[in-house]
């Protein structure tokens, strides 16, 4: 779709990371931003710096896991700018514990974040979309949500299911006008890894890596194939692109992780088996060995 000074996007997440290079990319090409996320004083930040470039910025502080928290975003939304052209559904967040260490209470979280609220903030703004028969949806998976990492498996189910979602959404939306897009970051320097629920994670991947060399060189196998990271602007513009380029299903921001990707879905097993050093690493470094 074509994205102009009249285009008007929500983007969730939006206080940090790539969330907040989108606002800033989005909003210099003219686009009205929906700015929305949980910490106040960010979004306010953020909002200042996207005005004093002359851009239209508007900061709805907002828990997009509440049902009704997604619903008020869209109606102020509509009320400020009378319509929704784009939806980025970038909210998230990960965990870090193995299954049996998995709490209820993590799982309502990282599932209500990463899922819950893709129909809530969907389903809000679709009548909009449906009624202009113009709109993109773009939702924010990960390669998480392609492939099994141990130790957030409550993160990993979840990207599953936002890439479940995109998929069916996209089957409902044929012939409306309106899009709708999975993301699949692979690393991203944000600060993600670190304020995952449980702990970091991104300590239980920097030692698994670290001692993946050991492994991989003890038993005489490849080092596991790893992708490189990107910055969140570098992320954000690639996002940019997918949405002027319409009806694409699938983003996958880095090097090499399509073809990961389709190694997966006809041998898991083999790709598997070339990543084992990096689980056992991953196991050795959560459990304290």
């Amino acid at each position: 779709m074509n994205i102009t000074s009249s285009s008007v996007a929500i983007i969730t997440g939006a206080s940090s990371g790539i969330g907040k290079s989108l606002a800033l990319q989005l909003s210099a090409k003219g686009v009205s931003v929906v700015l929305v996320a949980r910490r106040t004083e960010l979004l306010n930040e953020l909002v200042d710096q996207i005005r004093s470039n002359n851009g239209t910025a508007l900061a709805i502080t907002a828990d997009v896991s509440v049902k009704s928290d997604a619903e008020m975003v869209v109606k102020k939304t509509l009320e400020t700018f009378k319509t929704v052209d784009i939806l980025i559904n970038n909210a998230g967040r990960g965990n870090r514990a193995s299954v049996e260490d998995t709490t209820q209470e993590m799982l309502d979280s990282i599932f209500g974040v990463n899922v819950y609220s893709l129909w809530y903030m969907t389903a809000a703004v679709l009548p909009t979309m449906k009624a202009n028969r113009r709109g993109h949806i773009m939702n924010v998976a990960s390669v998480a949500g392609k492939t099994g990492y141990p130790f957030n498996s409550a993160y990993v189910a979840a990207k599953h299911a936002c890439v479940g979602f995109t998929s069916s959404l996209r089957t409902e939306l044929v012939e409306t006008g309106v899009e709708a897009t999975v993301v699949c970051p692979a690393g991203v320097t944000t600060d993600w890894g670190a304020v995952t629920d449980g702990g970091p994670i991104s300590d239980i991947f920097r030692g698994g890596i670290m001692k993946a060399k050991t492994i991989a060189q003890e038993r005489g196998v490849e080092l596991p194939p790893l992708t490189g990271m990107i910055s969140p602007d570098e992320a954000a513009e690639i996002m940019i692109r997918g949405i002027e380029a319409g009806n694409v299903s699938d983003i996958f921001t880095h090097q090499g992780s399509h073809e990961q990707s389709v190694q997966l879905a006809t041998d898991r097993a083999s790709f598997e088996q070339k990543l084992l050093p990096l689980y056992l690493g991953m196991q050795q470094t959560y459990w304290g060995e």
